[in-house]
């Protein structure tokens, strides 16, 4: 005959994960503000960081396409978006490979690669190049009196 109690022992494992989670995070106050900013807490061995802050995370016990993911820097607020993940960690993130960028033997290293930068179309700093060709209709502007 089942119970629909739940087992004591499977209540202390999920409190002792929670636990592990909450410390991850940086206590209450990180665990909090994680909650705030991101709308998910996960526990996670930490992979790697990249240069510009943001912290690359793992964990095989969750569903494939869900197990890894990135922690964007407090530098970006809440204003964070995918192309701010730098080329050498978005085919890590992107399942391409399991090499870690800073243990990857075969990523190029030329110093004449430009750093990273992320996308800022539809901001003021996007990119607006400028035409050379005279326009086929000139716009009317009316005579001063």
């Amino acid at each position: 005959m089942a119970s629909n109690v739940p087992r004591a022992g499977g209540l202390v494992e999920k409190l002792q994960r929670f636990k592990r989670i909450v410390d991850q995070s940086g206590g209450w106050k990180g665990f909090y503000l994680r909650i705030v900013r991101i709308d998910e807490v996960k526990e996670g061995k930490l992979v790697g960081q990249d240069k510009f802050g943001n912290k690359y995370y793992e964990n095989p016990m969750y569903f494939l396409g869900r197990n890894r993911w990135v922690e964007y820097s407090d530098r970006y607020g809440y204003d964070y978006d995918g192309s701010q993940i730098p080329a050498e960690w978005y085919g890590w993130m992107h399942y391409k490979t399991d090499r870690i960028p800073t243990e990857d033997p075969t990523r190029p290293k030329y110093k004449w690669i430009k750093d990273h930068e992320e996308n800022h179309s539809g901001t003021e700093k996007a990119y607006v190049p400028f035409s050379t060709t005279r326009p086929k209709i000139e716009a009317w502007k009316p005579p001063k009196p």
